[in-house]
């Protein structure tokens, strides 16, 4: 009887073990235990601009959401609303993105993508801002950082792509259609009223004084006595399509650039030996006004508000979309 016995506890242990053994083997891997692969989305953070730094002549690989920083400091204001700095944010990351996503600006060295002027966005480090800015360096940099880090990874995409997110200082009172002044029709950008920059922007209203002769050979151009030309045309943005002058027929973007003025919205007159010509607005007039843009803040749009305003049928979406395809080609 007692072997009897013995032999049946042998039995159950023996099964037992058969029965805990799997599990011993299994329970490291099982989903409470087992290590979940790690996840390998690309953040903007392991993204580098090469950046062409103009006055020092050479190319520096800049972070990105370090890089949009930069650029936030060196084209906006830090006085500005947190809204407007936010949308600046979104463009200025936008507008490298879809730069490289188009191979990188040509002209060049051949590692470089983008420069640091203001052919493409004006960069600036912290070592120069510093010097910019003096003692309202940490205040400013600060509010720029939170404005970026707000918008973080987030880009700019009509159809799925990255846009041209164009900016400019101040419009007329209207932006202008990419069309009118670029000859090329871009959907997400045409002309909007833009009211607030005639209450915001100190850049609003412009004047010089030209002597004759220098208007003469800016144009190439012999003025007879007393003319100033005509205008022909305006464009839907209310600037200068083209105007006549001394029998010639210059487009608003020609003279602006010829005469080196402020806008393509001018209005000229003689007074003696000197032409006086008033602009309204600054710069091209394509994209967003930023001075537009703190109005709009000011009254308190978001910077969704914003960008979506002046940037026609875009959505912001996230670079993480865009970034991948672009490191394969790097």
């Amino acid at each position: 009887m007692h072997k009897q016995k013995s032999l049946l506890i042998v039995l159950i242990t023996y099964m037992l073990l058969l029965l805990l053994i799997p599990a011993v083997i299994l329970l490291p891997f099982s989903k409470e235990h087992r290590a979940e692969p790690k996840s390998e989305e690309i953040q903007s953070t392991d993204f580098t601009v090469a950046v062409f730094r103009d006055q020092k002549n050479q190319v520096e690989e800049i972070e990105l959401e370090t890089y949009v920083e930069g650029v936030v400091a060196s084209e906006m204001p830090a006085s500005f609303e947190e809204e407007a700095l936010k949308a600046q944010a979104l463009a200025a990351r936008t507008y490298v993105t879809q730069l490289i996503a188009n191979g990188g600006a040509t002209g060049l060295p051949v590692e470089a993508e983008i420069t640091d002027t203001i052919a493409h966005q004006v960069y600036k480090d912290d070592e120069e801002l510093k010097q910019i800015w003096g003692e309202a360096y940490e205040d400013n940099k600060e509010k720029i950082q939170q404005a970026v880090a707000a918008t973080k990874g987030e880009v700019l995409t009509y159809q799925g792509k990255p846009i041209t997110a164009s900016f400019f200082s101040t419009s007329n009172g209207w932006t202008e259609n990419a069309k009118d002044y670029w000859e090329e029709d871009v959907p997400y950008l045409q002309s909007t009223e833009s009211e607030w920059d005639l209450e915001v922007s100190p850049e609003f209203l412009h004047e010089i004084t030209m002597p004759v002769d220098e208007f003469e050979t800016k144009l190439g151009i012999t003025l007879s006595e007393g003319e100033i030309g005509t205008i022909v045309e305006r464009t839907a943005g209310q600037r200068i399509k083209t105007v006549s002058i001394a029998g010639q027929t210059f487009t608003g973007r020609e003279i602006r650039e010829k005469l080196e003025l402020r806008s393509s919205d001018f209005h000229w007159t003689l007074q003696g030996d000197s032409i006086v010509i008033e602009t309204k607005g600054y710069g091209h007039g394509v994209g967003m006004s930023q001075y537009g843009a703190n109005g709009m803040a000011i009254e308190g749009n978001t910077y969704g508000d914003i960008v979506t305003y002046y940037f026609k049928g875009v959505e912001i979406t996230s670079v993480e979309t865009i970034l991948p395809p672009l490191l394969v080609q790097r």
